[in-house]
């Protein structure tokens, strides 16, 4: 699944015509995943079940390390222009929503089925339709 993306979108980033356009559909109806491959995806990100039931934004940026679980949406809102921000390190529960222009922080947590339409800051967990910050969350463990 990752790798057909991957393919594709060094496909398109060297301007090869329609071949990311069909490795998308494959990975669409293989996988049931909708990863264009203009998406900017980090290195290790997983994707849980191979991706099964996740939607992601054609302009959306996953940072590296990443985990998506299954059912997942990151997607825009109606009335903005700008995609949600991954960065490094993020968790994101099954069946969440992470819409519009929102970056979720560096080692931060989203709970299952969250509807995330806030910023979320670092090493925060945010949990809940629509999604809150639990207080009290420390920050996380510096990386080596």
């Amino acid at each position: 699944m990752i790798s057909l993306f991957r393919l594709a979108h060094w496909l398109l980033s060297h301007r090869v015509p329609i071949l990311p356009r069909l490795l998308y559909v494959l990975n669409r109806i293989v996988f049931s995943i909708a990863l264009p491959p203009s998406v900017k995806v980090g290195k290790d990100a997983l994707f849980g079940y191979s991706g099964l039931g996740v939607v992601v934004h054609a302009r959306a940026v996953i940072g590296d390390r990443v985990k998506i679980s299954q059912n997942v949406t990151i997607g825009g809102r109606s009335g903005f222009f700008e995609v949600p921000i991954l960065e490094d390190d993020v968790e994101v529960g099954a069946g969440a929503c992470v819409l519009g222009p929102v970056r979720i922080g560096r080692g931060a947590k989203i709970g299952a089925n969250a509807v995330v339409l806030i910023d979320v800051p670092a090493g925060a967990i945010a949990v809940g339709v629509p999604a809150k910050l639990l207080p009290g969350v420390s920050k996380p463990k510096e990386q080596p």
